[in-house]
């Protein structure tokens, strides 16, 4: 916080001194950290981008503005270096001293209402890999957006009558022959989890749909019962599409993720959500109904003119078939409507369950009546579509429907968090028991495909990460004192710290090959890497105390003794790259790649088990030195503790 601080002032007083010194009024002054820490901690292009303006050498403008220049708290000195940059130098401790108050303060809190939607896996078989990696950034991004001020409302949309849906509908009644009694045996079933069940079910019906084409009339009829809330079939939908969500939410609650609301496609159906938006669209003009040619009777967004679809060779989206029947992309319109509290109608609610810690996880409901316990829900001022890149064509036209019907601040505030797919590397695909061609073997990575039951189950995939991580702890000789509980329980920290460390460390524009022993090494860039980092550090403060050493890190000590001589650079280092972890964060939100706090970490890590190995801390005997080493120490644990808590990385007491 104290970083932005300096920034933000630096940055209004040189706005206010050009205004001054030469009459010329700057928008922004663009302040980063030079390449090289003696060149300082601060430096600004500011005097070489007026110089075109302004008519004069940039370095002429740069010691102007450097004379006499009136310098925030904690920075020391100005200098003009190289064409005309000017460079700012902190006074380093008193710097350090009043950071170490204020490690990890996010700064004021904007309290804007934020929805952001993450998982939202169809509920027709389990979890698989690629949908960590959803729900990983969505949680992520919450707890960034919770922890700057925002009003996060998190929800896990549920399309309860969808394809996928109805195709295991279709294999229990068509191909098994089995109606809501039996399903429900194997929903109670403990032998084989039902999400397990339905997986093989699916896979099993896209194979029949293969060779008997004529069965795909099955779905449509399935998909029309469905969607009209008719008999058994009906039942037995909302049967299996609550049974596995239900295991969905136990699978996410493994990585500590959790939500506050799931809002289901058969409420938006029968709330009449489409039929307001439609109405709105028509209304606007937004859509028109083809008269004449291969649209002819549909309702369609005419996109061909906009500039985010020009070009392309099918633009126009159709929004209602000829038959009447609304596509995906229709509903969420509506629903992102409702999103932005822009519908003049809402969903009942009621309790879904209760997690561990007391949440409650609400659900949308079509009833008559609304618990009075229920939040409120929906009316956002920004929200975030965490949907993978597939879905960028679909989500503009979400976002181009908004802007049609008029709500231009709504559109701009629709946000499509894209990222790519998630594959295995064909080690990792084999250990987990994939059987691979020789084609498939000598590929970078290993695709999958949920119809063609090729994919690696999330859960499946935790066990055997977890078994990995508990077997590492064992052989690697961490595990002295251990009870075997206890080293499972360890196993368990590290393989959540590895999965969800390695699902963010990525761009999210890159498909990534997830590799066992990539995410599991203890050193580099991974989340145990991370953890035993910390681990260290809180090791060595216990380690002091049990020997009655001072860290001199108490209020009264900060103040009686000087930080500033004998600072080394390696100990600055540590504390700035502390100071701008709010920044990072910052960052990471504003562009939606959350990378940049992964490797911030990784870096300061890095940067803190360098400085340990030069500059020990527990058997220094100068109080002054000590103190300084345990102050960048005690700033670095801070930052850690705080960030991968952030991140939802669990560190354990000892690795």
């Amino acid at each position: 916080m104290i970083l932005e601080q300096i920034t933000a002032q630096l940055s209004e007083t040189l706005k206010s001194r050009v205004l001054v010194l030469f009459g010329h009024a700057v928008d922004r002054v663009v302040l980063q950290a030079p390449p090289r820490l003696a060149m300082g901690d601060l430096a600004t292009p500011l005097c070489l981008e007026l110089a075109k303006a302004l008519k004069r050498k940039p370095r002429e403008i740069a010691e102007t503005m450097a004379k006499d220049l009136e310098l925030p708290t904690f920075v020391e000195a100005v200098s003009v270096e190289g064409a005309g940059y000017l460079n700012f130098r902190f006074d380093r401790g008193a710097f350090t001293a009043a950071h170490i108050r204020t490690v990890m303060e996010p700064g004021p809190a904007p309290g804007e209402r934020v929805i952001v939607e993450h998982t939202n896996i169809n509920p027709n078989k389990a979890a698989h890999i690629g949908h960590i990696r959803n729900a990983v950034l969505g949680d992520t991004l919450v707890r960034l957006l919770r922890w700057l001020g925002y009003r996060v409302e998190t929800q896990n949309y549920i399309d309860d009558t969808g394809v996928q849906v109805a195709d295991v509908v279709v294999g229990f009644e068509r191909l098994q022959k089995e109606g809501v009694a039996e399903v429900q045996k194997h929903i109670d079933d403990p032998s084989v989890p039902f999400d397990y069940y339905c997986w093989d079910l699916y896979s099993r019906m896209a194979v029949y749909y293969q060779e008997n084409p004529e069965a795909q009339q099955w779905r449509r009829d399935t998909l029309h019962r469905i969607e009209n809330q008719e008999g058994e079939t009906a039942q037995l939908a909302a049967l299996v599409a609550r049974a596995i969500v239900k295991q969905h939410i136990a699978t996410m609650l493994r990585l500590d993720i959790t939500y506050d609301l799931l809002p289901k496609e058969s409420d938006i159906i029968h709330q009449h959500f489409w039929a307001r938006a439609f109405e709105m669209l028509k209304e606007s003009g937004a859509i028109t109904l083809e008269q004449e040619g291969k649209h002819k009777g549909c309702w369609v967004m005419k996109l061909a003119e906009t500039e985010q679809f020009e070009g392309m060779d099918e633009p126009d989206k159709i929004l209602v078939r000829s038959n009447g029947t609304v596509t995906y992309t229709g509903k969420d319109i509506a629903y992102q409507l409702w999103k932005f509290g822009l519908l003049d109608r809402t969903f009942n609610y009621r309790k879904f369950l209760t997690y561990p810690d007391g949440h409650v996880l609400w659900e949308s409901s079509h009833d008559s009546e609304t618990d009075p316990a229920a939040p409120k829900f929906g009316g956002a001022k920004k929200v975030f579509n965490v949907i993978d890149v597939r879905q960028s064509y679909l989500q503009k036209v979400v976002k181009e429907g908004l802007r049609l019907l008029g709500y231009t601040r709504e559109a701009d505030n629709s946000i499509h968090f894209s990222y790519e797919m998630v594959a295995l590397t064909p080690a990792t695909a084999k250990a987990l028991g994939m059987e691979l061609s020789a084609e498939d073997a000598g590929r970078a990575y290993v695709e999958m495909s949920g119809r063609k039951g090729l994919g690696v189950k999330a859960d499946d995939l935790m066990d055997a990460m977890q078994q990995k991580a508990t077997d590492a702890v064992r052989d690697g000789g961490k595990a002295e004192g251990l009870s075997d509980e206890e080293m499972r329980a360890l196993g368990r920290t590290v393989a959540v710290a590895a999965l969800r460390y390695f699902m963010l460390k990525y761009g999210r524009n890159k498909v990534i090959a997830f590799d066992f022993d990539e995410a599991l090494t203890f050193e580099g860039d991974s989340g145990p890497y991370l953890q035993y980092s910390t681990v260290r550090v809180h090791n060595i403060f216990r380690k002091m105390k049990e020997r009655g050493v001072d860290a001199l890190i108490d209020d009264r000590s900060l103040d009686a003794l000087t930080l500033n001589e004998g600072l080394t650079d390696e100990m600055w280092e540590l504390v700035r790259l502390s100071a701008d972890m709010p920044a990072a964060i910052r960052r990471a939100v504003d562009s939606l790649e959350l990378s940049v706090v992964t490797h911030q970490l990784l870096e300061l890590a890095q940067k803190f088990n360098s400085f340990y190995h030069k500059y020990p801390i527990l058997n220094e005997k100068d109080d002054a030195e000590r103190q300084r080493r345990a102050v960048c120490a005690e700033v670095f644990r801070r930052t850690m503790t705080k960030t991968l808590e952030l991140l939802a990385i669990p560190v354990p007491e000892r690795m």
